[in-house]
């Protein structure tokens, strides 16, 4: 699949999948890491052909996301599906054009905060189906926990989808839109949403140092190994 112009929906179908896939990693399964924004935007590149595009994206991404941590039922944006919104429209801009990074990062955090809600409806939707299998589930139905494992998965998968398409075809042409009338330099657009991207990761790391015992410790060692791993390979 190659960036050039504007997707089809036939191009966009391999894209959502891809989303669906990822925001199911993020709470339903396998919980394999693979939704990270890091992962799951050079995936999203390497769909439209530019890998490193995605890369580039997945990694301001994952600097936003490190201050979010999804614990328990708490409300926080859905990254999988988002990232793959992000990469996807980062990786599609042939030439790396001013404004490119800045504008398709707030299509993805646009992307993660209503992939966010769906995942909050999509839990309110759960527990009503289970309220019904109440009896089931009291009497030990074996069908009635397989089919309420099945039907959240199901379900998941098609939230995930879903979402990454929508936001594909409602920010694929406005990214365009934006970009044939952005002024500002490239250097200065790029400078601004790397350093926002950073100072969000700053504060994060910050509270984790002054909340985990020997996280200074660990994220040195961290460091150091992957700056050896760096410098040998």
């Amino acid at each position: 699949m190659n960036g050039v112009g504007l997707m089809s929906l036939i191009d966009l179908l391999p894209i959502a999948v891809l989303g669906a896939l990822l925001g199911l990693d993020v709470v339903t399964f396998p919980q394999a890491m693979i939704s990270r924004p890091i992962v799951a935007a050079t995936a999203a590149g390497a769909f439209i052909g530019n890998a490193s595009g995605g890369l580039v994206m997945g990694v301001v991404l994952e600097l936003i996301a490190l201050e979010m941590l999804p614990f328990g039922a708490s409300k926080y944006p859905e990254w999988g599906s988002a990232s793959v919104v992000g990469g996807s429209l980062f990786a599609a801009q042939e030439g790396d054009p001013a404004g490119a990074l800045p504008v398709s990062l707030l299509a993805a955090l646009c992307a993660a905060t209503l992939s966010g809600w769906s995942m909050v409806r999509l839990r309110r939707m759960n527990a009503a189906h289970a309220a019904r299998k109440r009896d089931a589930l009291a009497n030990g139905s074996q069908s009635a926990v397989v089919g309420l494992q099945l039907f959240g998965l199901t379900a998941d998968f098609a939230r995930g989808g879903f979402v990454t398409l929508v936001a594909m075809l409602a920010f694929s042409p406005l990214v365009r839109a934006v970009l044939r009338s952005w002024r500002t330099d490239a250097s200065i657009s790029l400078a601004v949403a790397t350093g926002i991207a950073v100072a969000i990761s700053a504060s994060a790391v910050w509270r984790v140092f002054h909340g985990v015992a020997h996280a200074r410790v660990l994220f040195i060692a961290g460091l150091a190994a992957g700056a050896v791993i760096l410098v040998r390979g």
